[in-house]
């Protein structure tokens, strides 16, 4: 008969039971969002499905399976980068409560786009072809996009969602040119199948091949702020809603770094020495850029901005070094770059909604005084990302510089402890703000200036001042919580490099 050679391919629903939670948590979260007895539900609904999602994801530890014809990879790397995103949701999700950016989305689809992100993420940490690659990355873009511009009042949430669809879409297209010249060289889409390719041609021989990885690395380097192709991270952190810019500051760079690591050690493995010195000169340039735009910015969203551009130089070199301590080491970083980032923007989202200075850093003088917790969170928060001792800021940098050292880039690392001291300036300036500094006068009192309509009818540039804001649970546990991991991980790291070395070891 026609149909007798036909065997149905093997779907291991087990291994994809992640992929598949968050499928059918973004429809029935954007189905709640019809009903107006439901729409509620929304915020509760997303920490199930998140929560399902990290279960699944622990569940399949220190396996190492692929899926779908070899597109998709669940190993130890995949599930350690997919757990950063999930837990950076989680807490965006406590500090989008009461946010009006959600209330004027609608509960349904803001929560939808943000779950629809995490999705994407999960699929490029998992993917190994071309092909996943890209899907996954658009699906990871294309909600936070949305999100950049769901605060429909305010000007700059606006102007930050087209600057973010127009620069995006740039990197997107370039990244995409890349891949194709880099098909063209090869003749494959899969990573393994291009990692054989170069190793059968030799890379230097092909100026084809050659243009592919440029362009690829270009287009990777803006979806993870690298210098100089950073422009827009500082102008687009300010604009978006703070739960937001949280959100794209930790998890977007995760899982960017993940797909940079697989497509990089993976797919262009065979000829390592002719890319590591290229990546090597951006991380430096990035280290530079970010820590010298930071030292004049005022917002502190802007600062946070520039500092992550710094803080992609510092990661950069853990792919640098294309070793398993180096990959060890990024994985190490990212999840105590998780920790030390959630801290600062909880107090931003805190103090944002109960003074009328929004993320100027006039909002946080004399905080030290008035709310000790928020405080203190910050405090941690911004001594971590300097890199000082008894802060997972501190051994995540100590790991990356001895992975450089050992992999023959001591000149490198030799930027990252400059860096770390040009860094001081600007993020000890936000800690004597809090401690050093009196407060001042809220709006509507002497001196304290009224925020501005931007247009006819529309709200003022800040959400409207609520003393009581900064004592909100759900704003306070989450900063408190990120600060003390923060401290705990920079005391006790063995269980972190743990976690950072099983996901290293799963590349070699």
């Amino acid at each position: 008969m026609a149909g007798e050679g036909f065997v149905a391919p093997h779907v291991d629903y087990a291994a994809l039971a992640p992929l598949i939670a968050l499928t059918v948590g973004l429809i029935v979260i954007l189905m709640s969002g019809v009903f107006e007895t439901t729409k509620r539900w929304a915020p509760g609904l997303a920490v199930l499905t998140l929560g399902a999602t990290a279960g699944l994801l622990i569940w399949h530890w220190n396996e190492q399976i692929d899926l779908v014809a070899g597109a998709l990879r669940i190993d130890d790397l995949a599930i350690s980068i997919s757990l950063i995103a999930t837990v950076t949701a989680f807490f965006t999700v406590l500090l989008s409560v009461r946010e009006r950016a959600a209330e004027e989305a609608g509960q349904g689809e803001y929560y939808a786009l943000l779950i629809g992100s995490v999705l994407g993420m999960v699929l490029l940490a998992e993917a190994e072809n071309l092909v996943t690659f890209f899907v996954a990355l658009e699906t990871l873009s294309i909600p936070l996009y949305i999100l950049c511009a769901t605060n429909l009042r305010r000007e700059r949430s606006l102007e930050s969602g087209l600057k973010y669809l127009i620069v995006g879409s740039l990197g997107s297209a370039t990244l995409l040119y890349g891949m194709a010249f880099v098909y063209g060289a090869t003749g494959s889409t899969d990573f393994a199948g291009i990692a054989h390719g170069i190793a059968a041609k030799g890379m230097l021989h092909d100026p084809l091949l050659l243009i592919g990885i440029a362009l690829a690395a270009v287009g990777l380097a803006f979806k993870t702020s690298i210098a100089p192709f950073h422009q827009w991270t500082p102008d687009v952190y300010q604009g978006a809603p703070t739960p937001i810019t949280s959100f794209m500051a930790v998890a977007t760079k995760a899982a960017a770094f993940a797909v940079f690591v697989r497509f990089f050690v993976v797919a262009l493995g065979p000829e390592t020495g002719d890319w590591q010195t290229g990546l090597a000169i951006l991380a430096a340039i990035s280290i530079v850029v970010g820590n010298v735009g930071a030292l004049r910015q005022t917002s502190l969203k802007r600062l946070l901005g520039y500092s992550g551009v710094a803080q992609a130089g510092y990661m950069l070199g853990g792919i640098v070094v294309a070793s398993e301590k180096g990959i060890s080491s990024l994985v190490f970083y990212l999840a105590a770059y998780l920790f030390m980032n959630l801290a600062a923007f909880a107090v931003i989202v805190a103090r944002e909604r109960e003074t009328p200075y929004g993320d100027d850093i006039r909002g946080v003088r004399g905080l030290g005084a008035e709310r000790p917790a928020l405080a203190w969170s910050l405090t941690i928060s911004m001594l971590a990302l300097a890199g000082l001792p008894a802060t997972a800021g501190f051994i995540g940098k100590l790991y990356l510089i001895e992975a450089l050292v050992e992999g023959n880039y001591l000149w490198l690392a030799v930027f990252i402890a400059v860096g770390t001291m040009i860094s001081l300036a600007y993020y000890l300036r936000v800690v004597a703000a809090m401690w050093m500094t009196p407060g001042q006068a809220v709006a509507g009192g002497p001196g304290g200036p009224e925020p501005t309509p931007v247009i006819s009818g529309a709200s003022p540039e800040v959400d409207p001042v609520d003393p009581r804001a900064g004592t909100r649970w759900y704003l306070v546990a989450p900063a408190v919580l990120a600060a003390a991991i923060t401290v705990f991980f920079g005391v006790i790291p063995q269980p972190l490099v743990e976690f950072a070395s099983h996901a290293g070891a799963s590349l070699f």
